[in-house]
């Protein structure tokens, strides 16, 4: 009743003013979005975002890393400050 209707097969959109919307309209900017940027956008944890991102490739979205700079530590370890922005190809 209340429920949209879409043809069948046609891809699902996600409801405006959501936290789905806005993490897609982030990940579709020409700068991409760093998994930090989301989680504040959303206050989500950042293991949430990374399963979110995992999702959206389930889904048939193209999720590619645009840059990635890691910083590296004593010991050849991930220092802090390390850090990957992620977009969606269409």
């Amino acid at each position: 009743p209340g429920r949209p209707s879409r043809e069948p097969g046609a891809p699902r959109t996600p409801r405006e003013g959501t936290k789905q919307q806005a993490v897609l309209a982030m990940l579709r900017r020409d700068e991409g979005a760093t998994v930090a940027q989301i989680a504040e956008a959303t206050g989500w944890a950042s293991h949430t975002v990374r399963g979110f991102l995992a999702g959206l490739k389930k889904k048939g979205f193209q999720v590619t890393t645009l840059e990635r700079v890691r910083m590296v530590g004593p010991n050849k370890e991930g220092a802090k400050g390390s850090y990957t922005i992620y977009a969606i190809t269409e």
